[in-house]
């Protein structure tokens, strides 16, 4: 499959209220430049809230849970996740809306659970992200693909070094047939292929023009700067 890349997505950015049934690439950063994720177990409890806090129903929090667990009860989803990326400063997140209200309240348990969890272990206080989550509405089909391998392999576009990957998380191993972790709700890209492979092959593809256009930019920068 041909890889399209997106059209100018600042004419899209932060459209609200969200809608069901429409995909949108969702991120934010650490307050301050500050991590995030200092430790995979900081990104592992990320991932943790990702599949706790996706429902309707009430939930007193993973603490909470931990003392029952064997209280499970049935889940009315509030979003499905296509794919995400957890990189030490920030996060992407590829998210259809699929309840009422579902990404705004999926946001804000996730960010409010995390921020608890993470000021409690290294003893601070204030807040954690830089203002409120961005939001980018996914407006065509190409451009969901695009997003799609472009938040799977984020940690290469950001060639991130080999001591820090540990600490990231991404579903591209999920995508590529890893079934230890079952976060995604995969089948919305991958049904568009033939195979894995072929997805692999596209993303790739994507990647290669993602670098490309990166190193456009910062020569542009360079350039006007000069």
């Amino acid at each position: 499959m041909e890889v399209s890349p997106p059209c100018d997505i600042l004419a899209i950015m932060n459209r609200e209220p969200f809608s069901l049934g429409e995909f949108y690439h969702i991120y934010n950063h650490g307050v301050e430049e500050r991590n995030l994720f200092a430790d995979e177990e900081d990104s592992l409890r990320f991932l943790e809230s990702m599949v706790e806090f996706n429902t309707k129903e009430a939930l007193g929090g993973i603490y909470i849970k931990s003392l029952n667990p064997g209280g499970e009860t049935p889940k009315t989803k509030l979003v499905n996740v296509v794919s995400y990326c957890l990189n030490p400063n920030h996060f992407h997140l590829l998210l259809e809306e699929i309840s009422e209200g579902g990404i705004s309240e999926f946001m804000k348990r996730v960010g409010g659970g995390y921020a608890l969890y993470f000021n409690n272990k290294y003893k601070r206080k204030g807040a954690l992200f830089r203002g409120t989550f961005k939001s980018v509405w996914i407006n065509t089909n190409e451009y969901l693909l695009y997003v799609s391998a472009y938040i799977n392999l984020n940690f290469c576009v950001h060639k991130l070094p080999e001591d820090v990957l540990k600490v990231v998380q991404s579903s591209w191993k999920e995508y590529l047939g890893d079934n230890k972790r079952k976060i995604c709700a995969k089948d919305i890209i991958m049904g568009q292929f033939k195979n894995g492979r072929d997805y692999e092959v596209y993303a790739e593809d994507a990647l290669t023009l993602m670098l490309e256009r990166k190193e456009m930019d910062r020569q542009l920068k360079y350039l006007a700067i000069d």
